[in-house]
């Protein structure tokens, strides 16, 4: 069982990371064409092929669980794989993505995240990285759109459940959306160490948590919806 499970991974990599070149390399023909209108379903035809090589060379599919809402909203989700952030960006139609600032210097990868309209957070939680992701949200808001961060700031493993982290707190306030939080379990099949194995990721919506409230209640609210499934065990 081990074997098929590297066998099928390997496979995974090279067909998806060989694949995700070609994809890359057109980014900035795309981004001169049609600037952000054309990135976003751009990253989404991305995020199909990705989701056709976990189904088929892992074994991995997307349960997805709740009602889109039809405002902007603050997404905040957990965090435990690379899977969901792909999957979010196309199941949420392309919300504004909070990511680390380090991610945004990649060479072309950078700047695709930035014609998409991804907003860079610093990893150190100082009064000026604060300022600068207040600044960068603002223009989210602005244009109406929602934002999806992952608030406790990086991958954990499955049932792990960190606080908050304090960039959570200055979207909230700034952007004055309401708050879904998304549960999901991908760390029990693709996990951050080990071999994936096949089975049915979760993603889970939660009940809207309105905007305006004190920042402890917030938080609390969010970190207990987005584990909801930090329990959750089995083969799916």
């Amino acid at each position: 069982m081990m074997a098929v499970r590297i066998v099928r991974t390997l496979a995974f990599r090279l067909v998806f990371y060989t694949g995700s070149v070609p994809i890359l390399l057109l980014v900035p023909l795309v981004a001169l064409i049609g600037g952000q209108r054309a990135m976003i379903p751009y990253a989404h035809g991305w995020s199909r092929f990705h989701r056709w090589a976990a189904a088929t060379l892992l074994g991995v599919r997307t349960r997805f669980e709740g009602t889109l809402p039809d405002h902007p909203v603050l997404y905040a989700a957990k965090h435990e794989a690379m899977y969901e952030t792909i999957e979010l960006s196309f199941l949420l139609h392309g919300p504004a993505v909070v990511l680390k600032r380090e991610l945004t210097r990649i060479p072309l990868w950078g700047y695709a995240t930035k014609v998409y309209g991804a907003i860079a957070v610093d990893r150190e939680a100082s009064a000026a990285a604060l300022r600068r992701l207040v600044k960068e949200a603002g223009v989210a808001r602005a244009q109406g759109r929602s934002v999806i961060v992952y608030p406790e700031g990086t991958r954990v493993p499955h049932g792990a459940t960190p606080p908050l982290r304090s960039g959570f707190a200055g979207l909230y306030k700034t952007l004055n959306y309401p708050v879904v939080p998304i549960a999901v379990d991908s760390g029990r099949f693709v996990p951050r160490t080990g071999w994936p194995q096949p089975g049915v990721v979760t993603i889970r919506l939660g009940a809207e948590i309105p905007p305006g409230l004190p920042r402890r209640e917030a938080e609390a609210r969010v970190h207990a919806a987005i584990n909801l499934l930090a329990g959750a065990g089995g083969e799916g």
